[in-house]
């Protein structure tokens, strides 16, 4: 087997990228920002003294001087090579953005390290509005993020596309039933609460019924949203492990805290809510911690 071989069937499992040059090469993706430490546990086993994994060994050579650490071991040379052929991921982001907050959560769980460049939806009339965004987003709407060479709008589609690509921890269950639930409960909020009251929708109405119009549309869709998480919550909306409805929900309840939405009649989404708040991923992704965090709003 050719040491592209190996290190393809090492590797495969949990990093089904491949490279834009053929079918023999590999393409590490985020190989690096997925961690080091994994990737050289299973990669310490080969022989990867013949660095040719698809750049043919005068380009990896020539590379390897000029980027890469005399000390670095010979089964860290891949984790290098990943990081030069994969950039950094850029998320497009406004810090109170729910729809930017579920995406950051999910980089945050599956350990994807990411450049932010923050997009704020007032300043100067919205910056999304721009011509450079809009180029970048048709729709003229934050979350977009940067990765493996492609640009993803709208945070349902990219959190799917991450644990396609990054499978480790699971966001969709594996069993088919529950994982219908969760892409219901995530197409609940993403697309029957949240957009109701979103940013956009809100300058279409009269600014003294603005409070009454989100209100309206989230304590109507957190009825539903109750009725279902009763039977098929546990710790979490579905279950006992995180899900992708899950990194829905906070942002959707904060969402509601800032419309000043009694939540008492919601016990089941308050109790989840509560219980997700306290995991790291939550907290270090959450509005008051973010890069365009005004200084009156920072925790």
């Amino acid at each position: 087997m050719t040491e592209s071989g190996k290190v393809r069937k090492a590797l495969t499992d949990w990093l089904p990228l491949w490279g834009p040059l053929g079918p023999q090469e590999l393409k590490p993706a985020q190989f690096w920002s997925q961690g080091t430490s994994r990737a050289s546990q299973r990669a310490r086993s080969l022989d990867l003294s013949c660095p040719d994994a698809g750049l043919r060994e005068e380009a990896w050579q020539d590379r390897k001087k000029r980027l890469t650490p005399p000390e670095l071991e010979p089964t860290q040379h891949v984790l290098t090579r990943a990081f030069i052929l994969s950039p950094q991921p850029i998320l497009y982001s406004y810090f109170r953005s729910s729809c930017s907050w579920r995406v950051r959560i999910a980089l945050a769980l599956k350990g994807i390290d990411y450049e932010t460049v923050p997009i704020n939806l007032i300043k100067d009339g919205g910056q999304q509005f721009s011509k450079d965004f809009q180029a970048l987003n048709p729709m003229k709407q934050v979350p977009a993020l940067k990765i493996d060479g492609i640009t993803i709008h709208q945070s349902l589609a990219i959190i799917e596309y991450l644990e396609e690509t990054r499978p480790t921890p699971r966001l969709l269950p594996q069993d088919p039933k529950k994982r219908a639930s969760v892409r219901m409960i995530s197409d609940l909020i993403a697309g029957g609460i949240q957009p109701l009251q979103n940013l956009s929708v809100l300058k279409q109405v009269e600014e003294e019924f603005q409070l009454t119009w989100a209100q309206n549309a989230i304590i109507s869709g957190f009825n539903a949203l109750e009725q279902i998480l009763q039977s098929t919550a546990g710790t979490y909306c579905v279950g006992d492990e995180v899900t992708m409805a899950d990194l829905c929900l906070v942002p959707q309840v904060a969402n509601a805290e800032r419309f000043k939405v009694d939540c008492t009649p919601y016990p089941t989404i308050s109790s989840i809510n509560k219980r997700l708040l306290v995991l790291e991923a939550f907290q270090v992704t959450h509005p008051c911690r973010q890069p365009d965090t005004p200084t009156e709003l920072r925790a």
